[in-house]
């Protein structure tokens, strides 16, 4: 996979390359740290990173220090290649073969034992793009994806390994694609593992965290829809809609209230003091201005430009 290779002579140009790429971290070798070996490729795509690591033994810990230091969260997904590795967060272990898949947060400790010569592919994606809630990231890290004889891991991590190899070897315009697609198959094997250990009685929730957290990531696209949710999400419509009215709310009411709030914010900023209101409700989804003003009008009591006017005291 092309992009930028670091060969990595002795423990300490190892921990340099390792905390540039995935955050600050302290290793510990086995063996003689000086004649500790490996090599670090790293692709960065907008706001995904992919890694191709191969190291000797070595122990990675991410430890409460590091992550004040420098203050990362986004989430990592470790695909094994060769060699083994045993991942602790959260409370929990699991140990990762080639082949396997594994979740793990930057936000929070980790501690990473590879007790042999190991090589794996690492993907760090921003948490948003997971489409879970917090809760749900805690309940994915740490345990393995793709050790069951059948499910759908059996068939996406090949797909997943497959394109994050192409996407080093692609033009540069098809990248950009290529990294969505792996965002999609990773948010999809996050949600796929989260469903197989929660109970059936909290999935309707877990569900309505995802859409919600869907909607987020998305508010800014005029072309949102309950359809377009009811599609990432692989339910039906009618489900949908029976999921946030269940909330007493409704799918179209809550992407509206979000846009408002995102709107309301942003006009109080003074740093947002150069942007027109049609600029801002456009940010935020809305096409038609005229819209935007009755329907903010509607849910505040003033216009935008009489709120704005205000000023951040009024």
């Amino acid at each position: 996979m092309p992009g930028h290779l670091t060969a990595l002579h002795g423990l300490s140009s190892c921990i340099q390359a390792m905390s540039r790429a995935y955050g600050s971290l302290d290793l510990v070798a086995r063996s003689d740290p000086e004649s500790w070996r490996g090599s670090l490729q790293v692709l960065r795509l907008g706001t995904l990173q992919i890694s191709t690591e191969e190291s000797d033994a070595v122990r990675v810990v991410r430890t409460p220090r590091g992550v004040a230091a420098d203050g990362h969260d986004h989430v990592f997904a470790r695909l094994q290649l060769d060699g083994h590795a045993r991942l602790f967060q959260d409370g929990r272990s699991t140990d990762l073969c080639p082949g396997v898949l594994a979740f793990y947060d930057a936000s929070r400790p980790f501690d990473l034992v590879l007790p042999e010569h190991q090589r794996a592919r690492v993907l760090m994606v921003p948490r948003p793009l997971l489409r879970l809630g917090e809760a749900e990231i805690r309940r994915v890290t740490a345990k393995v994806i793709g050790d069951a004889p059948e499910g759908p891991a059996t068939l996406l991590l090949p797909l997943l390994s497959g394109l994050a190899r192409e996407i080093g070897v692609s033009a540069p315009a098809a990248r950009e694609e290529l990294a969505r697609a792996v965002a999609d198959l990773l948010a999809t094997l996050a949600a796929d593992r989260l469903a197989t250990t929660e109970p059936a009685e909290a999935r309707a929730a877990t569900l309505f965290d995802r859409v919600k957290a869907t909607i987020e990531t998305r508010l800014g696209e005029a072309e949102l829809s309950p359809q377009a949710l009811a599609d990432a999400h692989g339910v039906s419509l009618r489900y949908l809609h029976k999921l946030f009215h269940e909330h007493d709310t409704t799918v179209g009411g809550w992407i509206r209230r979000r846009r408002l709030e995102s709107c309301r914010a942003e006009l109080a900023r003074p740093t947002a003091a150069d942007r027109t209101i049609a600029t801002v409700a456009a940010r935020w989804g809305f096409v038609s201005p005229a819209h935007f003003s009755h329907a903010f009008r509607k849910a505040y009591g003033m216009s935008p430009a009489q709120f704005r006017g205000q000023g951040p005291d009024g």
